[in-house]
Order: C-alpha cells, then structure tokens, then sequence
C-alpha cells in the first residue's frame, strides 16, 4: 500500500476519506462502483469481469441485478463452471484502498469502531491512532465448506488462553476468537459448496444475513458486521439432496445458475485462456483442428448415455487435456531432437489418464470400461471435427492403397522427418490436405500431424483400419472385429438388461 496515504487518525481526517465516504456499506460501495464500471462499459465496450467467457448475456446480467439490489446471492451450477473465479472478480468492484484501526482484528472503521479493541486504543491516542489499509483482495475472504466446519469456526469461540494471559473476565468481548465471519467485516465473505455446511452451521448464518450483527457463545456481545456475503453450490445437493436449511435458502437473496459453454467458440476461448501450452523451453506450434478435436471431447462427453449427468463434465477437462497434449507433443520433440513441438492427435490418446479422471460413468459405462468410453469419445470428436474439413473429400485413392496392402505407422518411437516418408508413399493423402492450409512450405511437424488427422478421421469413419500401436491399414480386417465386438457389445448389453430386470423383480419393481 501506498505511504502517501494517511497513516494516523488525525491525517485520515484531512483527507478524502471522509466519515461519509466510509460510512457506506459493503454492498453500497459494490452498487457504486459497478454502477460507475457499467457507465464506463458502454463508453469503452471492456467487460465487467475480464476472464469470464460465455456469461455474457445469461449469467452476467443477473449479477448486475443482484448486486445493484444489494443482495446476498448464491451460484448454482456443475463443477467447473467457474463459480469460485466469479465470486473473486467481486473484489473488482470494491474501493482500491480501505482505511481500518491497525492491530483491529474485525478492520474496524476508525469513524466507527465497533470492537472495543479499537475503541479502547482511539480513547487512548486520538488523532495518533494508527491506521492501516486494506486492499480489494484483503477484503475478500473465502471458506470451502465441509461437514468439520464448527461455528467457532465461522463466527467465533471464548479465549480462555487470550483471558488468562490479559487477566480479563472470559464474558469480556476482549477475550474473543473472532471467526472468519467477523474477520470478513467491511469486505466480501463467500462459502464455497455451501450444502456441505451442517445445518446447524447454516444457522449460525441466520443472524448476519437478517440483522447484521453475531453473538458469540451466548454472552451480549453484539457486533453489528458489514458484510456482504456470497455462496456457491453444485444444483444437485443444493436441490435433490436438501442439504441447504428452508430458513437459510429464504435470506438468500437472488438465485444464479451457471452452465457449461453454449458452443465449440466459447470453449476455445476458455481452453486458450486457461490452458499452459505456451511454454519456454519450447517452440510449440497447435493446429486449430486439434484444439477444436480436445474441445469437442468435452462437449461430447457431455451428451454421452454412458456418462453422469448429475457429475457434469467441467471445463477443467479440455484444459488439462490440451496441457497433456502439448506435453506429449514436446516429449516427441525432445526425444528426436526436433526444434519444433506441433501436437497430433495421437497425442490426445496419450492424454486419457487425465480425461479419465474428469468423468465419472454411469453404470453402463463402468460396465464397459473407463478406457473404451473415452476412446469411443476422442474418435466420435476426431470424425465431426473431420467432417467440418473434409466433408466434400473424395478418399478413394487413399483407401485403395490401403486396400492394396499399403500400411503405415505412426507413432512417438519415429522422428517427423521419418513419419514425413512413410506418409508420402500415400498416393494422393498430402493433395487432400488442402483444407489445412498444407502445402509445400509447410514445416515437416505440421504436415505430418495434419495428415494424421486425415487418416484418423478416416478411421473414426471406419474407413481405414488402425490398431493400437498406430499402424493404419485396410479397413476389412477392421470391419470384422468392429462386427465382433458390436455383437459382443449387444450380449454384454443384453446381460446388464437381464441383471437389471431381474434385481428390478426382486426389489418388487415390475
């Protein structure tokens, strides 16, 4: 902070800081400012919060509401929908500086001071009272709620270590462990996955949010706080499993919901914002097409029978899986001593270990397998992202040289420069490539990964065949296991809907 900003009592009151100026609320000073930041939004066109994307018109709006109506509010939506990130951006709207009593655990404002801390030390100094600031972020406190949150915790517990050491009654407010609810006093306090708060925690809230103030361990200690509070929930505990109290939910001002990105554009733009691919011992060089394919994985795993709905598939997926993609991308390139990293597709199946983890399926999709799940995903991916190029792309030259026993392999054992000649033995594969912009003064890395992208779109078409170890080849021995294993996949299918009708009887379901 600053040193030109006052550091007594005495020089606060010379200057700009006025009694008035403090006087206002939290959520006065959130409603002006963001009353002053939409006047200017107009005039410049720069968004109200920098880093949300896709919130625009659906769930920006409704802030604005809630805050220009001075409400407590709470973010309802799946994981990875960026609730924490929007209720950080809050602290855009508070005041760039903010006086309190220095030494004053609940930041006391030196006009009026409401712990007797801070009003014993005024009586004490006066004018020389010392002052300390508190920036946007000082003011913004945050607690992830789980089932071990006590309300000494949020509001607060008698000290008897604190009252022996200062020789006070332990009735005195002196002797208080102040909680964070009271820590939080002239500044944001936000609850992250509030239905995990014990319900009678939920009722520690009750007063704050009504009457403004909290009493500790049932002695008159009034502290009438100025706090603006915010929460955050996933829908499905906040609603099917009612673990948020009816009083709590009815001082709960405005209701927001959050949701995943509406189209493929916003999910790029999240994923590039977000994602660590520009590294510095790298030259990494991302084809859109691949950023598109890691893309559609999460907006495909979304629509998928086989995966939870009621989990959600978060951001979080793409984002972790282009940093795998990119990392893959760089080992191949350290491995042959390549100057230049250009991510492939096959390097997105190098990254199912952290697709994985980000899914969680439904019983027929644990019957599958988490493996086969998300590989079915990435080749579902790969072929839409294929037709959007090569929609109108005759392959039938390439397919006959497969058909003729031509085979190829590709995979991270091979420097580019050696896929590069395999590739060409393809007839007519790199005259197809001219969607992505291939031609003669395209590097060997990006030639490379755009023609197999080719090939891999083909095989999600199954038009080619390819086995696990990368070596493409003609699509009939391929047809003959796809057939094997979908008749496999219907008894298997069979068998679930045996086991399930008849566990369905025994419960007496019919």
């Amino acid at each position: 902070m600053a040193t030109s900003l006052p550091q007594t009592l005495g020089a606060l009151r010379n200057s700009a800081f006025t009694p008035a100026r403090l006087a206002r609320s939290v959520k006065d000073e959130l409603r002006e400012n963001l009353i002053a930041r939409l006047r200017d939004t107009a005039k410049t066109k720069v968004p109200l919060f920098p880093g949300i994307v896709g919130y625009e018109d659906t769930v920006v709006p409704q802030i604005v509401n809630a805050v220009l109506s001075k409400h407590n509010f709470i973010l309802l939506g799946l994981r990875g929908q960026a609730k924490s990130r929007i209720l950080r951006a809050l602290t855009t709207l508070l005041d760039p500086a903010c006086p309190y009593v220095a030494g004053s655990e609940l930041r006391d404002n030196p006009y009026a001071p409401i712990s007797q801390f801070s009003k014993n030390l005024i009586a004490k100094l006066g004018d020389e009272t010392p002052i300390a600031w508190l920036t946007p972020n000082d003011r913004y406190v945050e607690k992830l709620a789980t089932p071990d949150v006590t309300v000494a915790d949020l509001v607060g517990d008698i000290d008897p270590i604190k009252a022996a050491r200062s020789n006070q009654d332990l009735g005195s407010e002196l002797t208080m462990h102040y909680g964070l609810l009271p820590r939080a006093n002239r500044g944001i306090f936000a609850i992250n996955e509030v239905p995990d708060l014990a319900g009678k925690i939920q009722v520690a809230l009750f007063n704050i949010m009504q009457e403004g103030d909290v009493q500790i361990k049932g002695y008159p200690v009034r502290l009438p706080l100025d706090v603006a509070i915010v929460f955050s929930a996933n829908p499905e505990d906040y609603t099917a499993r009612g673990k948020i109290v009816t009083p709590l939910k009815d001082r709960i001002g405005s209701e927001i919901r959050t949701h995943y990105p509406e189209n493929i554009e916003e999910g790029l733009t999240i994923t590039a914002q977000e994602a660590w691919s520009t590294r510095p011992a790298s030259n990494i060089e991302i084809p859109h097409y691949i950023r598109q394919i890691v893309e559609q994985i999460a907006f495909a795993a979304r629509e998928d029978k086989k995966v939870d709905k009621r989990s959600g598939v978060s951001q979080r997926l793409p984002i972790s899986t282009m940093e795998l993609v990119v990392s893959n991308a760089e080992r191949r390139a350290f491995l042959h001593g390549e100057t230049l990293a250009v991510p492939r597709v096959g390097d997105i199946y190098a990254a199912l270990p952290g697709i994985s983890g980000k899914i969680e399926l439904e019983y027929e999709g644990e019957m599958r397998g988490a493996d086969t799940v998300i590989r079915e995903i990435i080749r579902t991916s790969v072929a839409t992202i294929f037709d959007q190029y090569f929609t109108g792309t005759n392959t039938q030259q390439i397919e006959q040289w497969f058909n003729l026993g031509g085979t190829v392999q590709l995979n991270d054992a091979q420097a580019a420069a050696d896929s590069l000649k395999e590739l060409q033995q393809i007839q007519g594969l790199f005259e197809k490539l001219s969607p992505l912009k291939i031609n003669s003064k395209s590097t060997t890395e990006v030639a490379v990964s755009a023609a197999e992208f080719l090939l891999e779109g083909m095989y999600a078409h199954k038009r080619i065949s390819r086995s696990e170890e990368r070596s493409f080849s003609a699509a009939e021995k391929k047809q003959r296991n796809q057939d094997a294993a979908n008749y496999a996949e219907k008894i298997r299918d069979r068998e679930i809907e045996d086991y399930t009708a008849k566990n369905r009887t025994r419960r007496g379901f019919n």
